[in-house]
């Protein structure tokens, strides 16, 4: 537990400083880059972004789950991890008025800038939560479509974070996460090092056990719709090691 405190307190730190200096990007430059050239790299559609507020567009993800998610006007989405919002805010697009976008982070300078976009901009579909993945503040069964962007490996307990996600959809209800998972076991020098972990790479697990976790939280038909390769510094830069970005999507189990 000591651990998993320390984990949580350097990471939600880490991205209240982005708030405060309004840095443009948490992750290292092979995951993220600067705002909306970063989004793009990302998978977002240039047209897309130009529809929700800038302000919200900050390159903190590695892939885009609202993409590929299918989402249709009326649904319910919770967006974890939801950082400034942009996932948010392009599922609110495409849910229209009658569908409702929650969007849940721990980080309460996060929360309050993206409830705070979501009203200069006349969001009244959208709500940001403060709250942890294991421990959502959404009712069971509510939602019918979670995403999430380059969060879950922030999270020490990923099972749990699963599970909740698992919780709040309702009975064939989707999720689309796009995350960092590894090819083989992480050095030891990226899973003990706090900066590694804040910048979505220390918390990576291997590619298996991470759609193991998905299936173990109660998902079926887990599915790798994309993936794209890059490389990180161990050793003092005196070597490379892999990782993937991979965006995944599966469904609860239907009743």
């Amino acid at each position: 537990m000591e651990e998993e405190k320390r984990l949580k307190d350097g990471v939600r730190e880490a991205y209240a400083e982005i708030v405060r200096q309004q840095s443009q990007c948490c992750c290292s430059s092979s995951c993220c880059g600067a705002g909306g050239s970063a989004a793009v790299s990302a998978g977002y559609l240039p047209e897309e972004l130009q529809r929700v507020p800038q302000e919200a567009v900050m390159g903190l993800g590695c892939g885009s789950p609202t993409a590929v998610a299918e989402i249709k006007e009326g649904e319910v989405v919770v967006d974890l991890g939801a950082g400034p919002g942009v996932d948010a805010f392009l599922a609110a697009n495409k849910v229209g008025p009658n569908g409702k976008v929650i969007g849940v982070d721990m980080t309460a300078e996060m929360v309050d800038k993206a409830n705070g976009i979501a009203r200069t901009h006349g969001y009244s579909n959208v709500e940001f939560r403060l709250g942890e993945l294991e421990a959502l503040p959404v009712d069971t069964g509510s939602a019918d479509l979670v995403i999430s962007n380059c969060v879950i490996n922030l999270c020490p307990d990923k099972g749990k974070a699963f599970r909740e996600a698992c919780r709040v959809l309702r009975p064939g209800g989707r999720l689309i996460v796009a995350d960092i998972v590894s090819e083989k076991p992480l050095a030891a020098e990226l899973r003990e090092d706090l900066g590694a972990w804040a910048s979505c790479i220390g918390g990576a697990l291997e590619r298996q056990a991470y759609l193991a976790k998905i299936e173990e939280a109660g998902f079926e038909n887990v599915d790798i719709m994309s993936e794209r390769p890059f490389f990180v510094e161990v050793g003092g830069g005196k070597a490379m090691e892999q990782l993937m970005s991979v965006t995944v999507k599966a469904y609860k189990l239907a009743l």
